[in-house]
């Protein structure tokens, strides 16, 4: 994946150009108000104030100077926010659900539903409402939901922040090999 954008704000301007490999885990680290979550908000495709190139593989998602601005719910990226965004008006297993459904065709590089449950130890939730759920498993529900939708991408915004030491020693395995 190559980006080359700029997203300017009034006391602000993200300015990047980079090549990140389109395997493994790419980690961005840097002090709060330095642009993390504003340059995973461009890649998913919901900064409209965007301006510059990304292109995954042949794929481009965006290039201002050609035209082109590919909408977010075209680009096959999942993405788990800080604050997690799950749909109150299903259950757990009716957001895990939703995912697969998102994921158009590409059953065969999905893992397994009962997989992610099992490897996120959400079993006993699948029929519990959103809001009557820990902001851990929230987390986790949110983590497993955007790996169901079967991305080419898959990008965290702080998606252990909300979930203790074993939770998190736990997870990371997972993530790690996905």
């Amino acid at each position: 994946m190559h980006a080359a954008l700029q997203v300017s704000f009034p006391n602000f301007t993200l300015d990047v150009s980079h090549s990140f490999a389109a395997h493994g885990i790419t980690g961005l680290f840097g002090q709060s108000g330095s642009g993390k979550t504003t340059l995973l908000r461009t890649l998913a495709g919901l900064e409209r104030k965007a301006n510059g190139t990304i292109r995954l593989g042949e794929a481009t998602w965006l290039d201002t100077v050609a035209g082109v601005n590919q909408p977010a719910h075209t680009r096959r990226v999942a993405y788990v926010f800080q604050d997690v965004r799950l749909f109150a008006h299903l259950d757990v297993s009716g957001n895990l659900r939703y995912a697969m459904k998102r994921a158009r065709g590409e059953r065969r590089t999905r893992p397994a539903f009962d997989d992610v449950v099992d490897a996120l130890d959400l079993g006993a939730l699948l029929a519990r409402r959103t809001d009557a759920l820990s902001g851990g498993e929230r987390q986790r529900v949110a983590i497993a939901r955007a790996v169901l939708s079967a991305p080419q991408l898959l990008l965290f915004d702080e998606p252990l922040a909300a979930l203790d030491v074993r939770r998190k020693a736990e997870i990371l395995p997972y993530i790690s090999n996905l």
